[in-house]
């Protein structure tokens, strides 16, 4: 089980995951642009669905656990163990893909 923290902003132009970002308290978290509206939980579903795609699994591997009605989100992704590499932010400003 792995854990990320992602930063959403609903009603966007496109899907798309964009950059690691860094607080003021010193969070590293992933920034997601869903096109979904955040209401009935559309938004969380669709983070749940890109995060899966751009991990390459299924979507219920992926499960939004904290901040549901909130734009700063805890994910749980169940993978196998190499994913924490790429959950771990160290890809600095790189583009992490659609």
């Amino acid at each position: 089980m792995h854990r990320l923290t992602i930063r959403v902003q609903p009603n966007a132009s496109a899907d798309r995951i964009e950059q690691w970002e860094t607080d003021a308290a010193g969070r590293t978290y992933l920034k997601v642009r869903v096109r979904a509206v955040p209401e009935g939980g559309r938004a969380n579903a669709a983070v749940e669905k890109l995060v899966a795609k751009w991990l390459g699994l299924p979507k219920s591997a992926v499960r939004v656990v904290t901040g549901a009605k909130n734009r700063l989100k805890g994910l749980d992704i169940d993978g196998p163990p190499e994913l924490a590499a790429k959950l771990a932010g160290d890809q600095g400003d790189e583009r992490a893909g659609n």
